[in-house]
């Protein structure tokens, strides 16, 4: 009775599957693709017109007016960063030497000279004149 039963569900994959098979709908690609033929943009029946090539100097035109005011704006803005760098240098080196000076005058062995914040300079105390540590 076993052999009974499974002889018709053994098909009942297959059919399930031909089923399947059968009643999927088909399925395209949505392809959108646009294709660009050398010449085709600048032609017409093969040859080149006067407006295509009008229009092509005036873009050419307008592109070099352009590029002369970019590298005006780009040379501009290069003197602007060297200034700024150039004083963010001097800063720099100012308070690099401001610190040094101070290490020196807090280690040196005269006690008459002592570190104004102020001006950022060892002063000696009798005189008041910037003092050599």
């Amino acid at each position: 009775m076993n052999s009974i039963l499974r002889k018709p569900l053994s098909w009942m994959p297959l059919a399930l599957l031909g089923a399947a098979l059968m009643v999927s709908v088909p399925v395209q690609a949505d392809t959108n693709v646009v294709v660009v033929q050398p010449g085709s943009g600048n032609t017409v029946g093969g040859q080149e017109n006067s407006l295509t090539r009008q229009r092509a100097a005036e873009e050419k035109e307008q592109w070099n007016d352009t590029r002369t005011l970019r590298q005006k704006i780009n040379r501009h803005n290069e003197k602007v960063f060297d200034r700024e760098s150039a004083r963010g240098d001097k800063n720099w080196d100012k308070e690099d030497a401001a610190q040094d000076n101070f290490d020196k005058c807090q280690q040196s062995a005269n006690v008459n000279v002592y570190w104004e914040p102020n001006t950022m300079r060892c002063l000696d105390r009798r005189t008041g004149r910037i003092a050599n540590p």
